[in-house]
């Protein structure tokens, strides 16, 4: 037991390590920040992120955050970069460049090429005084802290302090151009992202059962067998929508002259109604909480453009 609660400790430890190392990038962090993002912004071609060793899978990380909110980016290994991938760089990119050192051998042609070509360079390094932070456009420094390693060796902390960095330039970027969640759900169409983002819109059935509320039943009952809802929107003379008849509504206002009645006379009013807009989770959490399996869609002004059904959020996996 004594085993376990020192192993607790130590864990909660190196936590601790990792936070008081963004604590100290928080203090430290400066407009190059602000420089660096705006430079990015203004560019119209890629961020291309490379790093050696750890911080290059970092990189890596960063640079698919990028792309996924709406910069294009890709990662180049320094090593391809200097037997031909150099070429994959243009006056256009800019290049984002993670060293902790900033003196690794291996980034040094492609900071050479960088430079010769008049390619602008951001550099993520804990010394402002190296060839990478000379060789950049922007230099956002980081504060010398202790790595979690017992050996202040293996990189962790500081990789951990270079991916919010990371985060802090895609969320940035993704602020000033105005990405927005319709813009998410072009980029994420597959996977639970894109089940969370997709709408009502995406789902609805366009062809409304549709019937006037002084329609007789007997309209209605064909109105409802054409179409595979198991129930009708009713509207009135201007196409608003005042209520619903569903296969339970049929049940209950069974009588001998059932067939001669109005629509009006058998509906349930106050339907409940979505937006195109609303996300599509939202529409079946709404149809859990009531019971029930169909909402109409509701354009301006009241008047019905779609429905959509419990099953259509089965297929698309929402339920």
């Amino acid at each position: 037991m004594q085993k376990q609660s020192a192993e607790f400790d130590y864990a909660k430890s190196v936590l601790k390590e990792e936070i008081a190392g963004l604590e100290a990038m928080l203090n430290a962090l400066d407009d190059s920040i602000v420089v660096a993002v705006n430079l990015l912004y203004r560019k119209k071609g890629h961020v291309i992120v490379s790093g050696m060793g750890k911080p290059g899978h970092i990189g890596r990380k960063i640079s698919a955050t990028l792309a996924s909110t709406g910069t294009p980016s890709f990662f180049l290994h320094p090593g391809e970069a200097s037997h031909g991938d150099l070429g994959e760089i243009s006056a256009e990119d800019v290049l984002l460049v993670l060293s902790l050192s900033g003196n690794t051998q291996e980034l040094i042609p492609m900071l050479s090429y960088a430079n010769r070509f008049g390619v602008d360079v951001i550099a993520i390094t804990a010394d402002p005084q190296s060839v990478l932070a000379k060789s950049s456009t922007a230099c956002i420094a980081m504060p010398n802290v202790r790595e979690a390693c017992p050996y202040n060796l293996a990189p962790t902390t500081t990789t951990t302090m270079m991916l919010a960095l990371g985060d802090v330039i895609a969320l940035s970027l993704l602020r000033k151009k105005e990405f927005n969640r319709e813009d998410f759900k072009k980029l994420h169409p597959g996977g639970a992202l894109g089940k969370r983002l997709l709408t009502v819109e995406d789902l609805m059935h366009a062809d409304v059962p549709l019937v006037h509320e002084n329609d007789l039943m007997k309209h209605v009952l064909i109105e409802m067998t054409q179409k595979p809802f198991g129930c009708a929107c009713v509207v009135n003379s201007s196409n608003e929508i005042v209520g619903i008849i569903t296969d339970g509504d049929l049940r209950r206002g069974i009588c001998p002259n059932f067939l001669e009645m109005r629509a009006q006379e058998v509906m349930s009013r106050n339907p409940k109604v979505v937006s195109p807009t609303m996300f599509a989770q939202e529409a079946i959490k709404l149809m859990n909480e009531y019971k029930i399996t169909s909402l109409f869609v509701m354009a301006k002004n009241d008047i019905p453009c779609g429905i959509i059904h419990v099953h259509d959020c089965l297929r698309a996996g929402l339920a």
